[in-house]
């Protein structure tokens, strides 16, 4: 390619895009911490309590709950950071997925759920993707359904994770297209 096009090369990739790259003898760790710091920054909860979990287990948030609308604009940005950290977090691909279904109608308890996630962010700030040198190679996955959770729809969230050996390599976090009916 160099016989083609000007290249210059900057040796090692350390940083790309908010992601951080540490690579070693022993494999590859990819995370977003600075990018983390900047978005605890931003929402202004930098010193915050972190949480155990990004959601409270059994949550069932609704569109029309009743809670004062909060702004729009500022709803979008959190999800649209969060989903930006599933990059390298699949832990929070289920609850971006969940938190994003209330964008066009926003209300303080959905803000107060998004925030819980960036708190639980807080505590877990360091978490990424760790690509581990193996000389087998070992492909694992998981798939989990909440069987009509969503209040509004009765639509369920099925979620998948694929790794190889320990690091996840594929994941998914989507609202089924068909209505869950209880017998």
């Amino acid at each position: 390619m160099q016989s083609e096009f000007e290249m210059i090369d900057l040796g090692e990739m350390t940083y790309f895009l908010g992601m951080e790259i540490n690579q070693s003898n022993d494999g590859i760790f990819v995370c977003q911490e600075r990018y983390t710091n900047e978005v605890l920054r931003k929402f202004g909860i930098e010193n915050c309590k972190p949480m155990d979990t990004p959601l409270v287990p059994n949550l069932k948030l609704s569109k029309d709950d009743g809670a004062m609308r909060v702004d729009e604009g500022l709803f979008r940005s959190l999800i649209g950071y969060l989903l930006y950290l599933t990059a390298t977090r699949p832990d929070l691909m289920f609850a971006s997925n969940y938190l994003s279904k209330f964008m066009s109608n926003p209300s303080e308890l959905h803000f107060r759920a998004a925030k819980r996630v960036l708190r639980y962010v807080k505590g877990s700030i360091g978490l990424g993707i760790w690509f581990k040198k193996s000389e087998n190679l070992k492909l694992l996955g998981y798939t989990n359904s909440d069987w009509g959770g969503s209040f509004d729809e009765m639509k369920s969230t099925l979620g998948y994770v694929f790794y190889i050996n320990s690091g996840a390599i594929c994941w998914l976090s989507k609202k089924q297209e068909t209505v869950a009916q209880p017998q």
